[in-house]
């Protein structure tokens, strides 16, 4: 009786409920493609397929620079399967692309700039038969010398109708004849690094009925290539649509626009949809780089390490096109001087031409190379002064309320000296036990290193700071469209998910605004009003923005019946976990009953304060909001060998407010990982201006295996006031500083200069031991 009464008792009892997910801002929602790219369903431009499908491929010139005589296309015409060829000739007028600055043609008519440019595109009914087509073009070329030193440019010839010199930006502040006790000199020289996304660059080209064309791409910034796209076509915007695909990834302009502007020339000659699949050496050639950079540095500081002075000359490298090289050089030249306080800056900025690959956009652009020159001054003034390396940062370091070099006043969270301390601060990782059990620990790997008695440690410091948002009176807007229907939550905005957690956010937003569960982000085409490009933490704090007032708008639609029913403000009812209450008590229904028959929307946009730009001394108020970044860098190095193994980097970094933990610390971790891969081996070269070893056996990007132990051991949540959500981008400021950081942990260790990025195994060897 007993046992059966227990059993009787134990199925009636309700099953234990299940756990809530977790939603809403701070909480660590998963990415919401996180299940499609793990089962394969993930919608990459490279998967896509169109009834009547042709191939396209693209002739490109194996010439840094050089006149074409003359384009054979008549074998390639000729060539069963082949159904278009086109050229210049091919291209309505003489349109010109480019990001930034449009300054480049489709394809090159009279002259060659740079080794890879496109010269011709074909489409066929396979991919080897376009492969081959491709190569049967006949080019005549005049073969040129190139101009590949950025120092010659200034005297030879103009490699374009603009002449060789992009932007010359001088920076004057405070007094010229003002000198310190103490001066250290350096010239920095930094390497060319390739965004290398993993994942194909590929697009598709469907012709429309009405004469127009639609692109499938994984680009970043759609309304801008739409109206790019247009402009080469000879069509208006309203018949070309772009319809962005899932993006692998992007730490840069995703796509290169002269590889998606073939594709739709392609569709409209034809008549059919056309793919191209661009080959791992056609992306080295194609897209921009990070600016290679030479930098000449002198510090004047007291006899007690205060900073008095900086003079600088930097020089970036923009290859054949200009692309976004004047906004890089802002970058550059405004934070040539970095989070530390300056009374007296004197820096000259210059962004040149060369026949070089073309150099733009590249997570935390100018203010890479200009931090691992400051950096590298800052360790040799500390030790002409004998102090240490922190503690000389600790003095001059940046707060809330100083002023840059270009007179902008830092008004936002700038807490340097609390995350330098935090990370100056933090223990020390152990030293590696000199058995053969834990050799791995050498640099160098298994059997890589040579005796561990030629390994040293170092620690090294790195202060970096980055701009979010346009600069210079960028017109920085984005636009959201909230809708709730049955309980369910739409949001539709042009701000491409890239790997940064847009669309993760974008729910959060929608969940903690209106206590919905269940929010879909709609996918993004040019149909929808713009959002801009995906970079510097934008969407984060503009489309984001966007949507939470967006958000609020259908939250005050919903809620003002109940108050107008109950004779109360809409600011006395509050909605948590999915209910709606007063402040009192007297109110309490739930979200979905209130929604009940119901379908709300509503559009907003976010639109910042506006900025200014640079002017001729170099001084305005050219940037929205900064980040800043510390990181101590722990290194064991072969002295011997010249190889460095990146034992663990330590960072404190000041992000406004935490919106998605995992999310937050997955960003920052990827930014360190990437900034090893620029310390110590990303280097495309590029020997008279030809890429050499345009791959990823040439290019060595770090792996899992190169990948230190990374410590967040601060996040310093300080809200922006002026930003929604009181957040700060998070991804670029760990870039700008781990090389420095890192390159400064290799100069304590071996005591030699270690002027240049990557380092290279000679700067590490220690002759004199």
């Amino acid at each position: 009786m007993s046992n059966e009464a227990g059993i009787a008792t134990t199925a009636a009892e309700p099953a234990p409920a299940a756990e809530p997910l977790p939603h809403g801002l701070g909480a660590s929602l998963p990415h919401a493609d996180a299940r499609a790219k793990t089962e394969g369903t993930f919608p990459y431009a490279a998967d896509l397929w169109a009834e009547g499908l042709l191939w396209a491929a693209v002739l490109r010139s194996p010439h840094a620079h050089a006149r074409i005589v003359s384009i054979d296309t008549t074998h390639a015409r000729e060539m069963p399967g082949v159904r278009a060829v086109i050229t210049h000739e091919d291209v309505p007028g003489t349109p010109r692309h480019g990001r930034g600055t449009p300054d480049r043609p489709v394809f090159a008519a009279e002259v060659v700039r740079h080794h890879g440019e496109p010269i011709a595109a074909v489409a066929a009914d396979h991919p080897d038969t376009a492969r081959m087509a491709a190569a049967a073009v006949i080019v005549e070329y005049e073969v040129l010398e190139p101009v590949t030193d950025p120092e010659h440019a200034f005297e030879a010839e103009p490699l374009h109708p603009d002449g060789n010199l992009i932007r010359h930006i001088p920076l004057h502040h405070g007094d010229p004849e003002a000198a310190g006790e103490v001066v250290v000199e350096g010239l920095y020289r930094i390497g060319r690094q390739d965004p290398a996304p993993i994942g194909a660059e590929a697009g598709l080209a469907v012709p429309r009925p009405d004469g127009g064309v639609e692109l499938y791409l994984a680009s970043t910034d759609p309304h801008t290539d739409r109206n790019t796209a247009a402009a080469c076509y000879g069509l208006s915007p309203d018949r070309v649509k772009i319809v962005v695909t899932g993006v692998p990834g992007a730490t840069a302009d995703r796509e290169d626009q002269g590889f998606q502007l073939p594709l739709g020339l392609l569709a409209l000659k034809t008549g059919c949809p056309v793919k191209l699949t661009a080959t791992r050496e056609e992306s080295f050639l194609g897209h921009a780089h990070r600016h290679p950079t030479l930098l000449r540095y002198r510090h004047h500081a007291d006899a007690e390490g205060t900073l008095v002075k900086v003079e600088a000359q930097i020089l970036l490298d923009a290859g054949a096109y200009a692309e976004t090289s004047a906004e890089v050089l802002a970058a550059a030249v405004s934070f040539a001087c970095g989070p530390y306080v300056v009374p007296n800056a004197f820096i000259e900025g210059w962004a040149v031409r060369t026949n070089n690959p073309p150099s733009g956009h590249v997570r935390g652009e100018g203010a890479m190379q200009v931090c691992a020159a400051y950096e590298a001054q800052m360790d040799k003034l500390a030790k002409k002064l004998g102090l240490d390396p922190a503690e000389l940062r600790l003095r001059n370091v940046l707060a809330t309320g100083d002023v840059l070099p270009i007179g902008q006043t830092v008004t936002c969270p700038a807490p340097v000296a609390e995350l330098l301390q935090a990370v100056r601060d933090h223990p020390l990782p152990a030293l590696p036990k000199d058995t053969p059990e834990e050799e791995w620990l050498l640099p160098g790997g298994p059997e890589g290193a040579g005796e561990p008695g030629a390994v040293r440690r170092g620690v090294g410091y790195g202060l970096g700071m980055v701009h979010m948002l346009g600069a210079e009176g960028a017109d920085e807007v984005s636009t959201a469209t909230v809708k709730i229907n049955d309980g369910v939550a739409t949001v539709l905005c042009a701000a491409v998910e890239t790997g940064q957690g847009f669309t993760t956010l974008a729910r959060q937003i929608v969940q903690e605004t209106l206590g919905v569960e269940e929010v879909h982000v709609a996918p993004v085409d040019t149909d929808q009003p713009s959002a801009g490009p995906g970079c510097r933490g934008r969407h984060t704090w503009v489309s984001g923005g966007a949507v939470e007032r967006a958000a609020k708008m259908v939250r005050a639609q919903l809620l003002q019946p109940l108050a107008h029913k109950f004779g109360m403000s809409t600011e006395l009812l509050q909605i948590t976990d999915g209910k709606i209450t007063s402040y009192d008590g007297v109110l309490s229904t739930t979200v979905m009953e209130a929604m009940e028959g119901k379908e709300l929307w509503a559009t907003a946009q976010c639109r910042p304060h506006p900025t200014e730009p640079l002017n001729a001394a170099g001084q305005g108020d050219a940037f929205v909001g900064l980040a800043f970044c510390a990181i101590r860098a722990v290194v064991d190095v072969d002295v011997e060998l010249g190889s460095v193994r990146v034992v663990e980097l330590a960072v404190a970094q000041d992000v406004g407010r935490i919106l998605n933990p995992a999310q937050l610390a997955a960003r920052i971790e990827a930014g360190l990982t990437q900034g090893v891969g620029i310390a110590l081996t990303e280097n495309l070269r590029a020997p008279r201006g030809l890429v050499r070893h345009p791959d990823l056996t040439g290019y060595a990007l770090p792996t899992a295996l190169d990948a230190p132990d990374i410590r967040i051991v601060k996040l310093v949540e300080e809200r922006d006031v002026v930003a929604p959500f009181g957040a700060k981008s998070v991804s670029a400021v760990p870039v700008v500083t781990s090389p420095a950081a890192i390159a400064s942990a290799v100069r304590a260790a071996t005591g030699r200069p270690v002027n240049r990025l990557p380092i290279r195994p000679q700067a590490a060897v220690v002759t004199d031991r």
